[in-house]
């Protein structure tokens, strides 16, 4: 039996045929056991809510991905039989894609982030709808997150979270930001450019990127860097002039009730000034500012939102601050003399007096 076996393998290199290893016969049969039943297409099952899902299984769909060395079982391995009795419980990543893993997957401790999270904490809870890695990932077909056609790549990210947020993806979509990354432009933020990727925190938690007082640094990470906005001709002073104004300085203090950028612009929804339904065009700021101070009326769409004092093109506000600021040097100065003053004519009247 043993010379049969050689005997067709010393053939089989003499002709040139691939003969697979110990490894890939393990995986073709694997694949070959498995796709008895997953191979159907028709093969699906439907979920207690109505959904169905499909379990349509062929060999190449694993092929182009990361994982395209694997088998089934290497996901799958708590199923020791086929067929299996028991539904296969849904796949543990972190089976292999932990720090200091022997299996060539990526050295991250990502999935303590992901255990922070706020879906982590929803799966602890029993959140069967809570997303796992698979959900954001893919199931076979996982690509580099590089790969413009990953699910998670910038291009796609806000389609896959949509998939369960649902309202807020069709907001976004329309939004500066979701009609800029449509367009390819890398620059403009998804979904993960502002929430984070496998650490992300709700926004009441402190934690999180997008709590009340952590907003502003947030959107200054674009907005206030001269190369980004360059590209698209939009300023930059936006931020010093809000970190300045009194809405700033009050954030800085720790106020989560004041005004930040999302209190104005708007959250998933960003539109630019001259679109009628954006939430700082002239014709809406009113009803904007009127959220936190009533009775705001069409006046206050009269000046400019974001004004620098330090530039003549701020009107009487550049000159009342240019007023002021030297009216306390000023002032500070003549306290300055007059203390000198003061200290030389009693320094004069003690030697006097000795």
């Amino acid at each position: 039996m043993k010379g049969t076996v050689l005997y067709a393998v010393i053939a089989a290199a003499l002709l040139g045929v691939c003969v697979p290893g110990p490894r890939e016969a393990e995986a073709r049969l694997s694949l070959e056991k498995c796709t008895l039943c997953h191979g159907k297409p028709e093969f699906r099952k439907i979920l207690v809510d109505g959904k169905i899902q499909e379990l349509f299984v062929t060999g190449d769909s694993l092929k182009g991905s990361v994982h395209e060395k694997k088998t089934c079982v290497d996901c799958h391995f708590d199923v020791s039989e086929i067929p299996h009795r028991e539904r296969p419980r849904r796949v543990n990543c972190t089976h292999c894609h932990y720090k200091g893993n022997a299996e060539g997957a990526p050295q991250s401790d990502g999935y303590l982030a992901y255990f922070e999270s706020v879906h982590g904490k929803a799966i602890a809870r029993g959140n069967a709808k809570a997303p796992l890695c698979q959900d954001c990932h893919g199931s076979h077909a996982i690509l580099k997150a590089k790969s413009q056609a990953s699910l998670v790549a910038q291009g796609k990210v806000a389609e896959t979270c949509g998939r369960c947020h649902i309202e807020i993806y069709a907001q976004y979509k329309t939004s500066v930001h979701g009609v800029a990354v449509a367009k390819g432009i890398k620059e403009a933020p998804s979904c993960t450019g502002c929430h984070g990727e496998h650490k992300i925190y709700s926004p009441k938690d402190p934690k999180s990127t997008v709590f009340a007082t952590h907003v502003a640094d947030q959107c200054s990470k674009c907005h206030a860097s001269v190369s980004i906005m360059g590209k698209f001709g939009i300023e930059t002073e936006q931020v010093a002039t809000y970190k300045e104004s009194f809405h700033g300085v009050a954030s800085q203090f720790g106020s989560r009730t004041v005004a930040n950028c999302a209190s104005c612009h708007g959250t998933h929804d960003i539109r630019p000034e001259a679109d009628p339904l954006s939430s700082v065009n002239p014709k809406n700021v009113p009803k904007t500012c009127g959220k936190c101070h009533p009775g705001a009326n069409a006046n206050v769409a009269v000046g400019k939102m974001h004004v620098d004092a330090k530039k003549k093109e701020a009107g009487i506000v550049y000159y009342v601050a240019s007023f002021f600021k030297y009216l306390t040097i000023g002032t500070m100065l003549a306290l300055i003399v007059h203390i000198v003053l003061d200290m030389y004519g009693r320094t004069k009247r003690l030697r006097g007096e000795k």
